[in-house]
């Protein structure tokens, strides 16, 4: 799963973190991976170890992120234009790929220097891909832990801690807002109504985010029998965006979901928290009071070890409701 800060202005950039996990490589590149040397020794390399692969790995995807945010107004357009309904959430194929059809599809829209741009973008993107399906093959896993330095930094992802953080805990921050039927939420009443919430942030068209729905219904039913919940969190409705509302529920009733998502203000503490995450998805636990128990689970939990990590915070945030 590819780590970056979401700002507001480009939280659809956030899709091409939790594409890459889901890529498989295919076609010939139309470019040479020298046009980026950089890019190119990096792809060259072989790494000799776990260690080092994921550390590869860590460097290809910060080379996305820099791909995609140098000209993120460019990327948004692209992204605006992407078809959400298929090839988002179906195609598997070369990510690379996907944005150099979505680019000619939407030719129009730019002029000849930013095709160029894009198109040279897209490519590099597309090479990045093959290598790190290549090092997933070979060193599963190498992209699934966040390295040092790449993990949430609670200040700057609008968290807030008590007097002394060192011994109290983080809580999620407070917020009003509404469920996708228009329901009125608040945090306080929905954390302190369960004794363990799973808090699931993901987007539409995000296929990792998509792909684990299926698990985080079933999650949801059996932490109702411990009196837990699951609730949704998609960045594409904060602010009550009726489109991707809409979006949002037909994704979710075609997967079988029941459990309640929500959303808030983008300017809100809440809203903040969001557009800083460094991964989709990323899920919390929040214990009875409002705290956040434990580090997030990065990336989706279908996996065994993700689910036995999630679901040893959710013991501990049962725990921490009886006291």
């Amino acid at each position: 799963m590819k780590l970056f800060k979401i700002t507001p202005l480009i939280m659809a950039l956030g899709l091409a973190l939790c594409l890459a996990a889901c890529s498989t490589p295919s076609g010939d590149a139309n470019e040479p991976a020298g046009s980026n040397p950089e890019i190119a020794e990096l792809i060259a390399q072989e790494p000799a170890n776990a260690d080092e692969a994921a550390e590869l790995y860590a460097k290809l995807m910060q080379k996305e992120n820099d791909i995609l945010s140098s000209d993120n107004a460019l990327w948004e357009k692209v992204f605006n234009a992407a078809n959400k309904d298929s090839s988002m959430i179906k195609d598997g194929s070369n990510y690379g790929d996907f944005l150099l059809k979505t680019i000619d599809g939407a030719k129009d829209e730019f002029t000849a220097d930013e095709l160029k741009t894009l198109k040279a973008g897209a490519q590099q993107i597309k090479e990045i891909e093959d290598k790190l399906e290549s090092l997933e093959k070979e060193f599963p896993g190498c992209g699934s832990t966040p390295s040092a330095g790449e993990s949430v930094d609670a200040s700057t992802a609008g968290m807030t801690a008590g007097a002394n953080a060192s011994s109290e805990a983080t809580k999620f921050p407070s917020f009003t807002g509404k469920d996708l039927d228009g329901n009125d939420v608040n945090s306080d009443e929905l954390f302190s109504s369960s004794k363990v919430t799973v808090m699931n942030f993901w987007f539409t068209t995000c296929k990792p985010c998509v792909g684990e729905l299926g698990d985080l219904e079933n999650l949801n039913k059996e932490l109702a029998e411990k009196g837990g919940q699951v609730v949704g969190v998609n960045s594409f409705t904060l602010d009550g965006n009726k489109d991707e509302i809409t979006d949002a529920k037909d994704v979710l009733n075609k997967k079988g979901v029941t459990y309640k998502n929500i959303w808030f203000k983008s300017d809100s503490e809440a809203g903040k928290f969001t557009s800083n995450l460094f991964s989709f998805p990323t899920t919390y636990v929040i214990d009875q009071n409002g705290n956040i128990v434990g580090e997030p689970i990065v990336g989706a939990i279908t996996s065994a070890e993700q689910r036995a990590a999630l679901d040893k915070l959710i013991d501990q945030a049962i725990s921490n409701s009886g006291r």
